[in-house]
């Protein structure tokens, strides 16, 4: 129980003191951002992830400090590439926080840069060449597994991760749902040393979203966040085996994809945000629906008369709640 209660109560108790002092020192170097979801001139604190990133960090590094200093049961080299991996998705994050939204690494470069961040998994030839994905079944995939697949699962479960953003608690709840259900998987398989990992991520994510990142948000995750934290998702996957589950948990991202791609079909380059209104509700952005935000912000005020950020944040938390169910009954059971 050790290896479990003290790195969750590290990176609870270092993303409090990093928070605390990012939110002042942000405030003063002027790191804010205007909230859009809300009518007139609402901001929080900006890149805030990046503390995050590094509390989950620190909260693995005392894991591996207990075993190494203990029995030694555990390799830590996959746990080491597993934070290199961590830390070089959120420092990327961190450098298009920094430069500026819709100012900062162009979209194109932003997909690009994120190809070195499998380095780390990359060169210790992580996880196993034998998966398994819905509805195909278990591939050998040799050497194109660490050199072509592990690439493209980071990249793809960074940029993914990314998609579904904008709301006050948006991706911290969504990281905390997918995270949680990863242990309870992880659990039922016998895959323990994953929950070294994911305990102290989910920690971390929840005193963040509780203190800081609710609605209304002191402070915004940004792109350091949704990198590292869909960066580190993949790698469990990998690192575990577990790349048929990690893919049907991610439907609402694919889900995403297509309504962001219908966009630009469109000649809509889409944002999530509502249009504010003054009593704080949201209304659609578009005509059409381009993203589950837009969805939801139509389904909410259909069944409701109105819409609040709120609203939008339970109802993806609700589907995304489903859909990991729904996947975990299905590979747990083996029924796909």
């Amino acid at each position: 129980m050790l290896d479990l209660i003290v790195p969750l109560v590290v990176s609870s108790i270092i993303v409090k003191l990093f928070m605390d002092w990012w939110i002042n020192t942000a405030s003063k170097l002027g790191f804010k951002g205007r909230d859009m979801n809300k009518p007139g001139e609402v901001y929080a604190v900006e890149a805030s992830g990046v503390w995050v990133i590094l509390s989950i960090v620190f909260g693995i590094m005392s894991y591996i400090a207990i075993e190494r200093y203990g029995d030694a049961r555990t390799d830590v080299i996959p746990i080491l590439s597993i934070t290199s991996t961590l830390l070089l998705a959120g420092l990327l994050g961190f450098f298009d926080d920094i430069l500026g939204w819709k100012k900062g690494i162009s979209p194109l470069k932003r997909v690009v840069f994120t190809i070195p961040v499998s380095l780390p998994l990359v060169v210790v030839k992580a996880g196993s060449s034998t998966i398994e994905l819905p509805f195909i079944g278990v591939l050998d995939l040799g050497l194109i597994y660490p050199l072509v697949i592990i690439p493209i699962g980071v990249l793809g479960a960074a940029n993914g991760f990314n998609m579904i953003a904008g709301y006050n608690g948006l991706e911290a709840s969504q990281s905390i749902i997918l995270f949680l259900y990863m242990s309870i998987l992880s659990y039922l398989t016998g895959r323990f040393d994953a929950i070294y990992i994911t305990v102290p991520t989910i920690a971390a994510i929840t005193v963040f979203l509780l203190l800081y990142n609710k609605y209304p948000a002191k402070a915004f995750p940004g792109n350091s966040f949704t990198y590292g934290i869909g960066a580190l998702y993949a790698t469990i996957a990998i690192y575990w085996n577990l790349e048929k589950y990690a893919v049907l948990s991610f439907t609402l991202y694919f889900i995403e994809l297509l309504l962001f791609l219908r966009g630009l079909k469109n000649g809509v380059y889409k944002e999530n945000f509502g249009i504010p209104q003054e009593d704080g509700s949201l209304k659609p952005p578009y005509d059409k629906s381009y993203s589950l935000t837009h969805i939801a912000i139509r389904v909410v005020t259909r069944i409701k008369g109105k819409c609040y950020e709120k609203d939008v944040v339970l109802f993806i938390a609700l589907f995304q709640t489903l859909v990991c169910s729904i996947s975990l009954l299905l590979v747990y059971s083996r029924i796909l």
